[in-house]
């Protein structure tokens, strides 16, 4: 499979490739973990936003970059998603050696994360501790990591 990553702040991105992104997030967040909420937070402006498209124009992985002050002082990482067809097969991996890349050239500031428990040692792997307890999010506990 050939894949294509990009890295775009909110203006450079393409109407289809927001779309694709989106549709990805929503496929990921709303329907498989049965979440309904509002997908578009008014984060997505203020943000960078890496995704990797496939040969066919499809959006397979994507992460939010999110600049400080948005959600936490530090730079942080969310809308962490993978296609359900690629999953163990490395894209996440990649997609989180990308991001932690980006971080490095802007001199590898700390970055924050609210993750998924179940993925705690996932992001653990990638230099990210847990900071306090688990807490429900959208009724799926979650963790609130820094990586300093």
């Amino acid at each position: 499979m050939s894949i294509q990553w990009y890295c775009k702040d909110w203006e450079e991105l393409t109407p289809n490739e927001l779309y694709e992104v989106l549709a990805l997030r929503i496929r990921v967040f709303v329907v498989e973990q049965n979440c309904p909420y509002i997908e578009t937070d008014g984060k997505d402006k203020k943000s960078l936003h890496l995704f990797a498209m496939d040969e066919s124009g499809k959006c397979i992985a994507c992460a939010r970059l999110v600049r400080p002050g948005v959600s936490y002082n530090e730079w942080s990482i969310g809308r962490v998603a993978t296609d359900e067809s690629v999953r163990r097969h490395g894209v996440g991996i990649e997609l989180m050696e990308k991001a932690l890349a980006f971080f490095k050239d802007q001199g590898n500031p700390s970055v924050r994360i609210s993750a998924q428990c179940y993925l705690e040692k996932f992001y653990m792997r990638f230099g990210f501790e847990p900071i306090g307890e688990p807490y429900p999010e959208d009724d799926i506990p979650h963790i609130e990591m820094l990586r300093k």
